[in-house]
């Protein structure tokens, strides 16, 4: 392990990758990775993958903290000032690296005409970004939920790159029932007379802020929007139906305006299809042939009240692979939160990370 006294730097930044091919067959010029880098410079290197509307922010700045600066930082239970922790955006996503809102070699915007990617494909330039840093080996690859499915893909993908795998809240594929919501987000989005085929100046704001309505509904769990909300009226109680009568109306109409100003249309839409599309079996057999070929550790966490991705899939999916590697674990994090339990509450199982991390230092 480094030194703890050595410094800890920030970095954000791309990546120029050039060309880059798709599964498909389909390549894509000029392709850049955004990510955020922090740590010591000569510390273990732990790969984070973000969610679906996730980014390179992991960590964060002061003045605007990442989405797991409760979990990653000095002295947290990610510690920056023992391990580096590089985090990049998905091709495809809207945050820096080449998606939807990328000029296309005519110089016009990608829009919907953005080539169609996978997880693999995400994956494959990850490590191609990594190894233009001169990255040829990780120590740990983390991430939940879109970011889980890219864990389990790089275990596949590139069997020794990396010691540890923590997939959280995720499966080997998408079920009928995580993609039945994508389906009615899709839809909220294409039928907005602001959509325009994907060809819009400006977000359609009234479909995809349904469509955040609808995901947040589905990352949460009943209990926590009961115990939140209790049938609160809003003040100003009125009779007309169209009012927003009640606390919980109000809050998922904050949650989708918010969303406006964050993410592209295009991009969310891409990235929809990219969870629809996954399945870690896919022109390998079955997903438990594609476990066996994952050579690191697995240390699974899932979250009580995930409707998404119920508990028995990483379950299942540590039992298949224990038959190779007899360490591998999964955990259980008895939460309200559902499916976000993996944003929050760090203190019930960023321990676990914690000490999973620590017990392969060698």
């Amino acid at each position: 392990m480094p030194n703890v006294r050595e410094e800890v730097y920030t970095e954000h930044g791309k990546i120029q990758l050039g060309a880059f091919t798709t599964e498909l067959g389909i390549t894509i010029p000029d392709v850049q990775i955004a990510f955020e880098r922090v740590g010591p410079k000569s510390a273990p290197v732990i790969v984070v993958c973000h969610a679906l509307t996730g980014n390179q922010f992991t960590v964060g700045t002061e003045d605007h903290p990442g989405w797991w600066s409760g979990l990653i930082g000095e002295g947290k239970n990610i510690d920056t000032a023992k391990w580096q922790v590089i985090t990049m955006n998905v091709l495809g996503g809207c945050n820096g690296t080449t998606g939807p809102l990328n000029l296309n070699p005519k110089g016009h915007p990608y829009r919907a005409n953005f080539p169609f990617v996978s997880v693999r494909d995400i994956v494959k330039s990850q490590y191609l970004a990594l190894n233009q840093m001169g990255i040829q080996q990780v120590h740990a690859i983390i991430g939940g939920s879109l970011g889980g499915m890219q864990v389990l893909e790089w275990g596949v993908l590139y069997p020794n790159f990396s010691k540890l795998l923590f997939p959280l809240a995720t499966s080997p594929y998408l079920s009928d029932f995580g993609m039945a919501y994508n389906s009615i987000a899709r839809y909220a989005i294409t039928n907005d007379p602001n959509w325009k085929n994907g060809e819009y100046d400006k977000n359609p704001e009234f479909g995809l802020s349904i469509a955040r309505m609808i995901g947040m509904i589905s990352y949460r769990s009943p209990e926590l929007f009961n115990s939140r909300f209790s049938r609160e009226a809003r003040e100003g109680f009125g009779e007309h139906h169209q009012e927003k009568s009640y606390q919980v109306d109000s809050y998922l109409t904050y949650q989708g305006e918010k969303f406006l100003n964050r993410f592209d249309a295009n991009s969310y839409l891409y990235l929809l299809k990219v969870m629809d599309h996954h399945d870690l079996g896919r022109n390998r057999g079955d997903w438990k042939r594609a476990i066996a070929l994952i050579e690191a550790k697995i240390i699974a966490i899932s979250y009580k009240g995930d409707i998404i991705y119920p508990t028995e899939f990483l379950e299942e999916v540590v039992n298949e692979h224990k038959k190779y590697h007899s360490s591998s674990k999964h955990h259980e994090v008895s939460t309200v939160f559902g499916h976000d339990g993996f944003l929050v509450e760090f203190d019930k199982w960023g321990h676990l990370v914690e000490e999973g991390l620590d017990c392969e230092i060698n």
